[in-house]
């Protein structure tokens, strides 16, 4: 049996309000959250919010639709209330699907944050937005090999974590 029927109704409403965070660009979000929130942190991370969201949605729900209907069936017969399969069995058996949802969403934020800068937020995109004021390009040069090697660094120890959970998935 199906755990949680009563939700599959709504997947495709999750995954449409997931995908409408990215169809808006990062810099025009902020442009529509400046007025309401103001200028600083608020803005900004509000959009990267919203534009992370996809990622992390999209492989949640491909990672619990992965889990294999027998294994769920199991746990059934087992005694195990939806929510114990949902916990115990599918989440832990999704955890590297999610889990490559999350390294995206993260990968790509970091680099969209350096957008923060323009609306007051001080974070490392703070040399590139003063390199293109003062037209001075090894600033940008500067700030971006910056954000590329936070964003590289952070990615290659999200496939670290990765490579452990399958490692602990996988061993009998």
């Amino acid at each position: 049996p199906a755990p949680r029927r009563w939700g599959s109704d709504f997947l495709p409403l999750v995954a449409q309000l997931a995908s409408l965070g990215q169809t808006f660009p990062p810099v025009a979000v902020l442009a529509l959250a400046v007025p309401v929130l103001g200028f600083g942190t608020l803005p900004i991370i509000v959009a990267l919010m919203l534009y992370g969201l996809l990622p992390i949605v999209r492989n949640t729900l491909a990672g619990l639709q992965g889990v294999e209907g027998d294994i769920k069936t199991a746990a059934h017969a087992m005694g195990m209330t939806p929510t114990q399969i949902l916990w115990q069995v599918e989440l832990p058996l999704a955890a590297p699907v999610i889990l490559a949802g999350i390294r995206t969403s993260v990968t790509i934020n970091i680099a969209t944050a350096a957008l923060g800068a323009t609306v007051g937020a001080s974070n490392l995109g703070d040399p590139i937005i003063s390199g293109i004021v003062n037209g001075n390009m090894a600033y940008v040069v500067q700030g971006a090999l910056t954000i590329a090697l936070l964003a590289l660094t952070i990615d290659s120890l999200f496939e670290l974590l990765q490579r452990q959970l399958r490692s602990r998935l996988s061993a009998p």
